[in-house]
């Protein structure tokens, strides 16, 4: 499988145990995070022509993923 960028470990390594702990024990944070892969992952697919989208639909896909990131680094944050 081709790496696929902006994962949370990248994008937080600093954050990494922290986040493993959040997923077991926070139900909201893994699925913050479960939803982020999976759009980061469709963006990766669109912008590598995998599974090519309207530019619309990637600037969206984007969007999204930018939004989950914020609400991810606002629970990091707080611990």
């Amino acid at each position: 499988m081709s790496h696929t960028p902006h994962e949370l470990a990248e994008e937080f390594p600093e954050k990494a145990a922290q986040m493993s702990a959040l997923k077991q024990s926070d139900a909201h944070f893994a699925k913050l995070a479960d939803e982020y892969h999976a759009v980061n992952r469709a963006v990766h697919r669109a912008e590598t022509n995998v599974e090519p989208v309207s530019e619309q639909a990637e600037g969206e896909m984007r969007k999204s993923r930018a939004a989950l990131k914020d609400q991810i680094w606002s629970i990091l944050s707080q611990g």
